[in-house]
């Protein structure tokens, strides 16, 4: 019983190699695409803070998601940050995990191969399983290099974005409080309209 269960777990790691290779393949190729990206930004970004140049927000990703959401407040900024990160932070912690897997599953054809004396097999399951683990680490390094740098850039903006809120909620409280003092609300007006007719019922 316990030898088919082995090579039942063994059969069934064995069918997860190549969609693991597929995966670190995919994440690798995302990884050179958002390093591209990145590089692009950190040159538009050179020499600029966030919200001194409001007419060119390419590589302000959050101050071009408040723009577009104008009733966003503190919360929905800080979400939406997180969601701007979401995608290479997952690659970044995914891709390690990935790249064990990929060097955990040739290790079993290549410790039989040693068992059985096939040094080439052997070999060429160890070549698969440390091309995977180095292209796995490639791709982490590269996606949380990004992530620590975009991260920093999206507390820039949301720092812009939370000094400006006090202005905009003091001047819509002044607004407020200038439309109170232009006429009575209507529960004053009712109240007024009452008044004299209480004096004249009780004379």
């Amino acid at each position: 019983m316990s030898q088919l269960l082995e090579t039942l777990m063994y059969q069934v790691g064995q069918i997860f190699l190549i969609p693991t290779l597929v995966i670190i393949a995919l994440l690798f190729l995302y990884a050179l695409q958002a390093l591209g990206g990145f590089l692009v930004c950190w040159y538009q970004r050179r020499g600029r803070a966030p919200g001194h140049e409001t007419h060119d927000m390419r590589c302000f990703d959050l101050l071009r998601w408040a723009a577009a959401h104008p009733a966003a407040g503190g919360d929905e900024w800080d979400v939406a940050a997180h969601r701007l990160l979401e995608m290479p932070r997952i690659v970044s912690r995914v891709a390690p995990m990935m790249g064990l897997v990929a060097t955990m599953i040739p290790m079993g054809p290549a410790l039989r191969g040693l068992a059985d004396g096939d040094l080439s097999a052997m070999s060429g399951s160890l070549s698969v399983a440390f091309s995977a683990v180095i292209v796995a680490l490639i791709t982490a390094s590269i996606t949380f290099w990004i992530v620590s740098v975009r991260r920093r850039w999206l507390a820039e903006e949301l720092a812009w974005l939370q000094s400006r809120a006090p202005l905009t909620e003091s001047s819509t409280s002044l607004a407020a409080s200038a439309a109170g003092l232009t006429g009575p609300t209507p529960q004053e007006e009712q109240e007024w309209d009452e008044t004299p007719a209480v004096g004249q019922a009780a004379v």
